[in-house]
């Protein structure tokens, strides 16, 4: 009976100690308070596996001390610094988007930079040979981050070329993410080790005290070659997104660019990278002198759970907000939360044509099912959402008045927004905003729209199958 007691008695100091811990942690870290309460009633009041799912779901920061090297590395264009949106867009710019893009410069802490260049690519096999080509034109360096990295025969591919590069004396460097391209095992990491390439695991952690980051990501897709030459965009490597067997698994959108900008797709490669390899990337190899090569005025913004929490989505809202006359939204998840949402109905409200293109069938069931759930909870007046026809479409673009428009690795749901490190690239004005609503114009001529009638037409059980599915929304 005395070991009983004392066990008892034990164990609820143990969860008193657990609790109180979730408590001040949620208290001191976390900013909004209907979860924060959510949070430690759930600590208290589950013993033991409350705290334990807070140590693995609720911890969404990290500390990270990244270092902004890139434009103000040697051979960057310091004037291009000082400049402010209004001295870059000049006066003929609407003050909605002069707005937006001060709010940038705010959020960022880089400069929009003119004299860039855009190529969009569709799918694997227009953007895979271009990035493959600059791989293999390398003649200093290559920087490659990739949230997925597989090694079939798209990967391999891939690692075949890096390590070719780094055989004939190019410096190389390959981060993945710890989950997206393996977690127990990474056969593309080891096959590029093998090769000799540096590569490094984002957050891959076997540690029992820093497993809580389990539940962040590094989703960006960034290659930089030579320091000259970018890509991003929303492409993983993987043979899904090419034409294989007559059929073609995965659409999606990859962005080629050239000029000043290249340098910010750089610097958000060589944060991560020093905070997964302890390695800062200096020299001429990486840093470049870089000179206009085109007549695009850009930004790279990065975000992530760490100093630039939120960045995506204060950008996209503010972006919303500053709409006059049309928002154009393609996303493969759509699962904004509650605020996002109803900055796009406001938008609706005040005579802006919005039109959200999302797939009809979603690559993970519990998404699509969630995505009508989350669609139903709100009304679509004024409000065109659009169904993608097979194959499933991954593009991430958005545009705004035909004068901005966003293109990167962020999806519209809570985990880009929150949990997952991101990369959007902005550009303002002709030629790329009228590529990109091109590319967005031919997506909704393939599309059917969805009707209130077909959501309300979905049976009960549908229904709540789809509503359990939507609980899941902070964490899909």
């Amino acid at each position: 009976m005395f070991v009983d007691q004392f066990s008892l008695s034990w164990l609820a100091v143990a969860h008193t100690l657990a609790a109180l811990t979730v408590t001040l942690h949620v208290l001191l870290r976390r900013a909004e308070v209907r979860s924060s309460i959510a949070w430690i009633g759930l600590a208290w009041l589950s013993p033991f596996l409350g705290s334990a799912i807070y140590l693995a779901f609720g911890v969404n920061r990290v500390a990270r001390r990244g270092s902004r090297i890139g434009l103000a590395a040697p051979g960057a264009d310091k004037g291009l610094a000082a400049q402010k949106a209004l001295e870059v867009l000049g006066a003929k710019t609407s003050e909605g988007i002069l707005s937006l893009a001060r709010t940038g410069d705010s959020i960022s802490g880089l400069p929009l930079v003119k004299g860039n260049d855009l190529t969009l690519y569709r799918n694997g096999d227009e953007a895979y040979p271009a990035m493959l080509a600059a791989i293999a034109s390398a003649k200093g360096s290559v920087a490659l981050l990739s949230y997925i990295f597989r090694d079939d025969a798209v990967g391999q591919r891939f690692a075949d070329a890096l390590i070719a590069a780094r055989r004939r004396g190019i410096e190389v460097r390959v981060l993945v993410d710890g989950i997206g391209s393996g977690y127990l095992r990474s056969p593309i990491t080891e096959r590029l080790r093998a090769g000799g390439v540096e590569v490094r695991r984002f957050l891959h952690e076997w540690l029992p005290w820093k497993m809580p980051f389990i539940n962040l990501r590094n989703h960006k897709k960034i290659l930089v070659v030579d320091g000259t030459i970018g890509f991003t965009g929303g492409m993983n490597i993987s043979l899904e997104n090419t034409m294989h067997e007559g059929q073609l698994a995965v659409q999606d959108v990859h962005a080629k660019v050239l000029g000043p900008v290249v340098g910010q797709l750089m610097m958000s490669f060589a944060e991560d990278w020093a905070f997964s390899s302890g390695e800062r990337l200096n020299g001429e190899a990486w840093w470049p002198v870089l000179k206009r090569a085109g007549k695009v005025t850009m930004r790279g913004i990065s975000s992530g759970p760490d100093e630039s929490l939120g960045s995506a989505e204060m950008i996209l809202a503010g972006a919303i907000e500053q709409a006059t006359e049309r928002i154009r939204i393609v996303t493969p998840y759509f699962l904004p939360e509650d605020r996002l949402f109803e900055t796009l109905r406001r938008a609706a409200l005040r005579g802006v044509a919005v039109e959200i293109v999302v797939p009809a069938e979603s690559n993970h069931f519990y998404f699509g099912w969630a995505m009508m759930a989350h669609l139903s909870s709100f009304s679509l007046d004024g409000i065109n959402c659009h169904l993608s026809a097979q194959p499933f479409d991954h593009s991430k673009l958005v545009s705004i008045d035909g004068a901005w428009a966003g293109l990167g690795s962020a999806n519209w749901d809570a985990r880009s927004m929150r949990l997952n490190f991101e990369f959007l690239l902005e550009c303002y004005g002709d030629p790329a905003v009228a590529q990109i609503d091109r590319m967005i114009d031919e997506k909704i001529v393939r599309s059917t729209r969805l009707t209130r009638s077909m959501l309300a037409g979905r049976s009960g059980l549908v229904k709540l199958r789809d509503a359990s599915a939507r609980l899941l929304l902070p964490y899909l």
